[in-house]
């Protein structure tokens, strides 16, 4: 061995790869967008439709755009090729919505339980200083609701098998929805009171939609 090789060889070990930083180009969005985030059954999907109804807005659920990007169901994604590679299609997605939003229009993403948790995207919605909504209510009523709806759609998802892991999973996450730009409980209230709620504190502004004779509504 060439002398000095040995402290090459640790030099090289110790690089490390930094994660690429959020486009510069997402900085500072027009007020035209709202993230909510929460875990499962917090009811992202229900508050964001009746919010975008209030105020004429497009509503998205970002697995969704996931699934129609993969041509394949998240359930699918997750058995074929695991959740990294989810992951990456979720970041993905998620750069491609804040991107379109850069260009105008206005919109309510529901995200998916795990992804504000996620590091790079918590990183990506904070360059673009868009607000979000963290959902919340108590675990009981979350759990409730998750197994009434998986039973109606005739679902199993392995979460719902214990409530003792599925309020570990909560937990975990709660720490990181609790950094979102606002939190609204959703615990036994309207969907429509909810969403009134969330326009107000955001100062949202709804969107005059015009007759075929070219008249504001």
């Amino acid at each position: 061995m060439k002398k000095g090789s040995g402290k090459t060889a640790n030099a090289k070990r110790r690089i490390r790869v930094r994660p690429k930083q959020p486009s510069a180009k997402l900085a500072g969005l027009p007020g035209n967008s709202v993230f909510l985030v929460g875990f499962m059954g917090a009811g992202k999907t229900s508050v964001g439709r009746a919010l975008g109804q209030r105020l004429n807005w497009v509503f998205e659920d970002l697995d969704d755009r996931i699934q129609a990007r993969e041509g394949r169901t998240v359930a699918e994604i997750f058995r074929d090729a695991g959740e990294s590679e989810f992951r990456r299609a979720e970041h993905s997605a998620l750069q491609h919505v804040l991107e379109e939003l850069h260009g105008g229009g206005a919109r309510i993403v529901a995200l998916g339980g795990g992804a504000f948790v996620q590091k790079e995207n918590a990183a990506l919605l904070k360059t673009a200083r868009v607000p979000t909504v963290f959902l919340d209510a108590p675990v009981e009523k979350l759990w409730l609701r998750c197994r009434t709806q998986a039973t109606k759609n005739g679902t199993e998802r392995p979460l719902l098998r214990s409530m003792e892991q599925f309020r570990k999973l909560y937990e975990t996450r709660r720490k990181s929805y609790s950094k979102a730009s606002l939190k609204i409980q959703t615990g036994s209230r309207a969907v429509e009171t909810i969403a009134a709620e969330i326009a107000k504190a955001l100062g949202l502004k709804q969107i005059a939609l015009r007759t075929e004779q070219g008249e504001v509504e």
